[in-house]
């Protein structure tokens, strides 16, 4: 695990991102789910993704990284000073501003303005409570064969504890359930991190 994390090399860019984010007090994908994230946007020649909660920019810049050159990220966070961060990193990183759309909001106020089917892929990294909602809002979302990736799906450990019982790992855990168990997807736990869920739209 150590290994694969270290095996994502970060540069500088990332790396003030990073700590920037512990000096607000975020915590962000790590090295090793910022290179799943890449590597997803790159399989599917992503051009629109959405991504649920901004932070400083870390997880953006390793989207933007996998995406197509003319692609655009919809990033969305309720902390506009955050995003302010994020944009100087985005810049730092060598985006155009073209390349991002950064909205301050709500996601579940949000998502709802935005286009059915025609995402390549959404991220969520948001509230754990807010997960099951975020990956609904998905599936009208993304095209046929996007992808949904959510941070956070092993609930740090918790999720395949039965005696952990609090509001965030129950919700993890029921949204994990129903995406494996629906017939709209195709997942995959992927243990990166803090836990990638990934799913393919049918």
């Amino acid at each position: 695990m150590q290994f694969a994390e270290a095996y994502a090399a970060e540069d500088v860019v990332l790396q003030t991102a990073r700590s920037l984010a512990r000096e607000v007090g975020l915590s962000c994908v790590t090295p090793g789910a910022g290179s799943v994230l890449s590597l997803l946007a790159a399989a599917g020649s992503a051009k629109s993704v959405v991504e649920i909660g901004t932070g400083t920019g870390v997880s953006g810049v390793w989207l933007l990284r996998g995406m197509r050159p003319d692609g655009v990220l919809t990033t969305i966070d309720v902390e506009n000073e955050h995003q302010r961060i994020a944009r100087r990193i985005f810049a730092e990183a060598g985006f155009a501003a073209s390349r991002t759309r950064i909205i301050t909001g709500r996601a579940l106020d949000v998502l709802p303005r935005l286009a059915d089917g025609v995402y390549d892929l959404v991220f969520v990294d948001a509230d754990a409570t807010e997960f099951g909602a975020c990956a609904e809002a998905a599936l009208r979302l993304l095209r046929r064969g996007g992808v949904l990736v959510v941070n956070g799906a092993l609930a740090g450990g918790r999720i395949s504890d039965p005696a952990a019982r609090d509001v965030d790992t129950i919700t993890i855990r029921e949204t994990v359930k129903a995406v494996r168990e629906s017939e709209e997807w195709i997942p995959a736990l992927i243990p990166a991190g803090a836990g990638v869920l990934a799913a393919v739209k049918r």
